[in-house]
């Protein structure tokens, strides 16, 4: 049985589902044995406590709301005009950016050495520890913002540095707007991890997406953005799964209202409807079939090792779908492959 648990503007709601079919709200039964007062108890520090007998939680929340915590934005590239300069990070006005020489063009040329003084000294004087990377070209090689990764975790320790490669657009300022929000998200996501691991004790907690499926409680840490509208998604999924009806076993449990249960419920249910997923977004360069074969076992590769991250349990990882896509206004060999994987809950 898994318990699916929608964190709504109120007290949060959890629900049992087994096999796909959605059971009964958790009440004080399901965790202390003791008699329930009725309906859903909702826990101190926002959470119901529900522990004994479920296998998963699967947690749906909305982060547009949240708390954005100030980022310290670099953009390794060229100059450019100070309208496409990058933003100063989230809140307005919080963050602070900067330019630094580096990148590489769509092909994987370099187009200058990556200025690695210019970044050691704005991230020993940032006063920062959120920081978005992007740099040019990265999605067809990433180096530049390995380094800087590198050399920003030497001088600020403990920082939580977001790279944009690892979103996948080719575009630079969608990636560098991506990866300003994961990480003006980091820390009200890793509160929001903390309280679930904090009342939901004992099984794993899963997150959903924002589009489909679940990711864990140490993946939302690190890629808040891919959860997003996790609970709109959720509540998409659960009223589709009940457009046919709740079922006899469901029915009997619930005490359904004319008009139909509350969207926190069918959040919560939607949740435990997902399995973990994982995406990944590469530009590649090919010269023919072979070379193209290892790109692709690459990326392949690569999706399997983040949906295990993910939450995927041993031996249910598999890739669901590949796509490639030649890039027609580029030179030749240039493909934008898109692999996601998915796997099974514990």
């Amino acid at each position: 049985m898994i318990a699916g648990v929608a964190l709504g503007r109120l007290a949060p709601v959890v629900v049992a589902v087994r096999d796909g079919v959605l059971q009964r709200p958790v009440t004080d039964d399901d965790v202390t044995g003791r008699a329930a007062s009725g309906g859903f108890r909702a826990a101190s520090g926002g959470f119901q406590a529900a522990s004994g007998g479920f296998r998963a939680a699967c947690v749906a929340v909305d982060l547009t709301d949240a708390d954005l915590a100030p980022v310290a934005v670099i953009r390794v590239g060229g100059p450019c005009p100070a309208a496409l300069r990058p933003l100063a990070g989230r809140p307005e006005g919080a963050g602070v950016a900067t330019i630094v020489r580096g990148g590489h063009s769509l092909t994987g040329r370099p187009l200058a050495a990556l200025d690695t003084e210019a970044v050691r000294r704005f991230a020993a004087g940032c006063g920062l520890s959120d920081f978005a990377v992007t740099a040019t070209g990265s999605p067809m090689l990433a180096d530049h913002e390995l380094a800087v990764a590198s050399i920003v975790a030497a001088e600020v320790p403990g920082a939580r540095i977001t790279l944009s490669y690892e979103f996948g657009r080719p575009g630079l300022r969608a990636r560098e707007e991506n990866a300003i929000r994961n990480a003006a998200l980091g820390p009200a996501a890793g509160r929001i991890a903390d309280a679930a691991a904090r009342e939901l004790p004992g099984p794993p907690v899963y997150f959903a997406r924002s589009g489909s499926g679940l990711v864990s409680a140490h993946y939302f840490r690190r890629y808040p953005l891919t959860c997003d509208r996790g609970g709109q998604a959720s509540l998409a999924r659960g009223r589709a799964a009940l457009a046919g009806g709740l079922g006899p076993e469901a029915s009997a449990a619930w005490d359904v209202p004319a008009g139909g249960l509350p969207d926190e419920v069918v959040m919560a249910y939607g949740a435990a409807l997902g399995g973990p997923q994982a995406q990944v977004e590469r530009i590649v360069q090919a010269r023919g079939r072979a070379e193209l074969d290892r790109a692709l076992q690459d990326a392949r590769d690569e999706v399997l090792t983040r949906v295990v991250s993910a939450g995927a349990a041993p031996g249910s990882a598999r890739v669901a779908e590949t796509t490639v896509n030649p890039l027609s206004f580029l030179p030749d060999g240039l493909y934008r492959v898109r692999v996601a994987a998915e796997g099974a809950t514990p």
